[in-house]
């Protein structure tokens, strides 16, 4: 039976007797983050930010291994992000954006485009690349899920960017 852990709110993983699992932790000790934020609904990505920035601090990263990219809108992110995937200086990207159902159907176009592009990103470059552009239909629903504290999908980024580092660090690692 799987059961909640108490700091996610995800599954345990089962019992396996010994076979061997390997998963990453939050600990951001050490390893180096780029966060790439949309300036557009900057009240809202400025949220994401500041709970993605907490985040990682109380992980154990060093200030000086936190950089934020600004770009103008959810759009350009993924050109950002492909630069920095490219230099190979961070353990992970965290892309922060949020795009807002108008009248068009624009903002689908974006938020499916953006997804592919970053996931497309992470995958050639083996770089963990977290997508928190927030797709919502309303601004009162916007509002709701970009929120700054421990729980908010800015904090979850940033759990999941440096769970994701300690991942993929354990499985470049030569097996015993």
């Amino acid at each position: 039976m799987l059961t909640p852990t108490p700091d996610t709110g995800a599954a345990a993983p089962p019992d396996l007797g010994a076979v061997r699992q390997t998963s990453g932790t939050p600990d951001a000790t050490g390893l180096r983050f780029a966060i790439v934020i949309s300036r557009y609904n900057l009240s809202l990505t400025g949220r994401l930010l500041e709970g993605a920035v907490a985040t990682l601090r109380q992980g154990g990263a060093a200030e000086a291994d936190i950089e934020v990219f600004w770009v103008p809108g959810a759009f350009e992110i993924p050109t950002a992000a492909e630069t920095l995937a490219k230099q190979g200086r961070f353990h992970a990207l965290i892309a922060l954006g949020c795009v807002i159902q108008g009248e068009t159907p624009h903002a689908g176009l974006i938020n499916r485009t953006v997804a592919a592009a970053l996931s497309d990103i992470s995958r050639r470059h083996g770089v963990p690349v977290v997508d928190t552009v927030i797709p919502a239909n309303t601004e009162a629903q916007a509002a709701a899920r970009c929120t700054a504290g421990p729980d908010g999908r800015g904090a979850y980024a940033a759990r999941t960017a440096a769970e994701m580092a300690r991942l993929l660090a354990a499985i470049r690692l030569p097996s015993p």
